[in-house]
């Protein structure tokens, strides 16, 4: 137990050991924007002593299919997923229908496959509140989105612990 709360503890900026890697799903479709949640999402990562594999999907209705198609490695190869991508108010409904599809079968798959996931999907008025959000290294939505995955990696493996 003392183990497990060193762990918790080190979340704030020190590293562990989670046993496994953390696979980085990042939607393409806005790439300068891409660039920067990806690089928070790794910068955060890194900090914590975390490796990582990425892919690439070409916008934000392929991230739950890639997770889905992800889904038999866990937690054998990977502990948990980051989902990134961004997804900008355009004059049709269209953004709706991204939005809601994007985010519900995201969580649909974490769920119901157990994989805790790291949403970072910024769903915005325009490119600037997207650049706005996706800027700042550890401290933008990629870092955000990577530290909601090692936590929820935390949970799960305090959950999964036997009782003593």
């Amino acid at each position: 137990m003392a183990q497990r709360k060193k762990a918790t503890e080190s979340l704030g900026g020190g590293s562990f050991d989670f046993g496994g890697k953390i696979l980085l799903i990042e939607a393409r479709y806005y790439e300068d924007i891409a660039d920067e949640l990806i690089a928070g999402a790794i910068a955060e990562l890194d900090a914590h002593g975390a490796s990582y594999d990425r892919v690439a999907v070409p916008g934000a209705l392929e991230i739950p299919q890639a997770l889905a198609a992800a889904a038999a490695l866990f937690p054998d190869v990977y502990t948990g997923a980051v989902a990134l991508g961004c997804v900008i108010r355009g004059e049709t409904t269209h953004y709706d229908v991204v939005v809601h599809n994007a985010n519900y079968w995201l969580m649909d798959v974490a769920i119901n496959a157990g994989i805790p996931v790291g949403n970072g999907i910024l769903t915005v008025e325009n490119r600037d509140q997207a650049m706005e959000r996706a800027q700042g290294g550890r401290s933008g939505k990629g870092g955000d989105a990577a530290r909601a995955c090692l936590s929820l990696i935390l949970i799960d493996q305090k959950f999964s612990e036997p009782a003593q």
